[in-house]
């Protein structure tokens, strides 16, 4: 156990099958606002603060996707719940593979959104971890970083969901935001994907600047039986740009 009591919340029926999300770089538990009208009607839904972010606590560097993953067991250990399904955008991705090929014990079903199992250069993680220690804030980074989570036409569309998740980068603890930086960039999952047993459905988007689809597509190709799907006018945060498409491809994997 990692000894870290993650900040989290559950919405939904009580007895209903555990759902639980994980979030991108940079954000909070929040992001998943736009799913969980849809997601809570049929399922108990755990959103959380992943290390380092939102108000979860900020262990010292360095960080692994080992440690991501063994969070997320840790929190389903402090719910005492045996087995859930698991969402994970971008890093909570990463720490799904590491949750579904290491746990595959805990894990129902599994979806992996807008993620990679390999993501170089190794430089560019660094490169921006450095920056914000050198600026002692995520701020330093968030312009050039959302900028890339959106199409540019549904950004000027939603000046607002813009501002707000600029801020959500903003407001991340630095220390954490470079540690997980740094866990991505010491990262290679790709040994992993092939051991994964839970039914799993990939989901990238056309638009993904940050993590192109190609990522997705090495994914679903190494991990037995799995699905890919490709959503079209949505970048690297498609659960914001196309809810009402992902939480229904989410739904139909779950079997709901």
């Amino acid at each position: 156990m990692s000894g870290l009591r993650l900040n989290h919340r559950a919405v939904g029926p009580p007895d209903a099958p555990v759902l639980v999300l994980g979030n991108s770089l940079g954000t909070n538990l929040s992001m998943w606002e736009p799913q969980l009208p849809a997601l809570s009607a049929s399922h108990r839904v755990v959103v959380f603060d992943q290390r380092g972010h939102g108000d979860s606590p900020v262990p010292p560097e360095p960080y692994t996707m080992r440690d991501l993953g063994q969070d997320i067991v840790d929190l389903l250990d402090t719910l005492e719940v045996e087995r859930a399904s698991y969402v994970g955008l971008s890093i909570g991705g990463m720490a799904g593979i590491w949750l579904a090929a290491n746990a595959p014990g805990r894990l129902d079903r599994l979806v992996l959104m807008c993620t990679s199992a390999y993501a170089p250069p190794a430089s560019r993680w660094r490169e921006r971890a450095a920056t914000v220690r050198a600026a002692g804030t995520v701020a330093a980074v968030a312009d050039a970083v959302v900028e890339r989570w959106f199409t540019p036409t549904w950004a000027t569309a939603h000046p607002e969901v813009v501002a707000a998740h600029r801020a959500m980068i903003a407001a991340t603890d630095p220390e954490g935001y470079c540690g997980c930086c740094e866990a991505i960039a010491n990262m290679d999952l790709r040994p992993l994907l092939p051991a994964i047993s839970a039914p799993t459905l990939v989901i990238g988007a056309l638009d993904d600047l940050a993590l192109p689809p190609d990522h997705q597509r090495l994914i679903a190709e190494s991990i037995p039986g799995a699905r890919l799907e490709l959503v079209a006018d949505a970048a690297h945060i498609a659960s914001t740009e196309q809810p009402e498409r992902v939480s229904r491809l989410i739904l139909e994997h779950l079997g709901r």
